[in-house]
């Protein structure tokens, strides 16, 4: 129990500190090279879309780590990999397409968000089963 918070506490820091900097990275680095591109503007739309669904998520990781603390084992690690291999997925295909102009990554993408909505609905489940509902 505490290794699983551990684990999804470590890497909601990191997915939250790679969030911010590639958001940052994003408004500031890209927008210069990627501007006056032809799909520039979509490009840098899809660095800001994966960017916050990055940041959302590594709270997201957060409340997988508190599920584990309150014994909801099961339910915190449906979360937690959800949310993790959503992250990797969506934000990792969206991150990819904008640098490499490679479309096709987009077919990939919704099996990411398949990941997040998995990891809501195990720390929904996970959430409904914590003792002291009444």
């Amino acid at each position: 129990m505490v290794r699983m918070m551990r684990i999804w506490l470590v890497l909601a820091g990191v997915s939250g500190f790679l969030a911010v900097a590639l958001g940052a990275f994003g408004a500031h680095g890209l927008k210069a090279k990627l501007g006056p591109l032809p799909d520039g503007a979509q490009r840098l739309e899809w660095w800001h879309t994966a960017s916050s669904y990055q940041g959302l998520h590594a709270l997201a990781l957060v409340a997988a780590a508190f599920l584990a603390q309150q014994g909801a084992t099961a339910a915190a690690r449906a979360a937690g990999v959800g949310f993790s291999l959503g992250t990797l997925v969506f934000c990792g295909s969206l991150y990819t397409m904008t640098l490499t102009g490679v479309r096709w990554l987009g077919a990939i993408t919704p099996l990411g968000g398949v990941g997040f909505l998995v990891g809501w609905a195990a720390l929904a489940i996970g959430a409904w089963g914590l003792p002291g509902g009444d």
